[in-house]
């Protein structure tokens, strides 16, 4: 396991729940790959770029009235890391409260994120980086 990668992802997932793009552009490789979450309602579509993934967010956001997230853990796995997080959010027009643990799994090349995969299952985020408990 890599103590840059980990301290990376440590830096994107600070960056991502203040919405700092700008220092995220400094952690991605410039063609980062941003696959939707696995069992998500958009599951296998892919975003391009920081721009891409900042842009489709943003357009996400507008949904909500409040969301946060929250940073449980940091994983190494090698060239991969997990981040636990905690989502919560608030419907703008519903009003309706929502609560998510879930994970990202981060793929790095040359100590650059190459690679994003979100996941509702921590269990299944674990298992794809190869940290799943017997």
């Amino acid at each position: 396991m890599s103590a840059e990668n980990l301290e990376v992802a440590r830096r994107f997932a600070d960056c991502w729940q203040r919405s700092d793009w700008d220092a995220m552009l400094e952690l991605a490789d410039p063609e980062v790959e941003m696959h939707a979450t696995v069992g998500g309602v958009e599951e296998g579509r892919v975003r391009h770029g920081v721009d891409e993934i900042r842009r489709d967010y943003e357009m996400a956001e507008e949904t909500w009235d409040e969301h946060t997230i929250e940073l449980e853990e940091v994983l190494g796995a090698g060239d991969r890391v997990v981040i636990l997080h905690r989502e919560t959010m608030r419907g703008k027009s519903s009003g309706m409260d929502l609560e998510l643990e879930a994970a990202v799994l981060v793929d790095f090349r040359d100590g650059r994120i190459v690679r994003l995969q979100g996941y509702m299952d921590r269990a299944a985020a674990l298992e794809a980086a190869g940290l799943a408990s017997e």
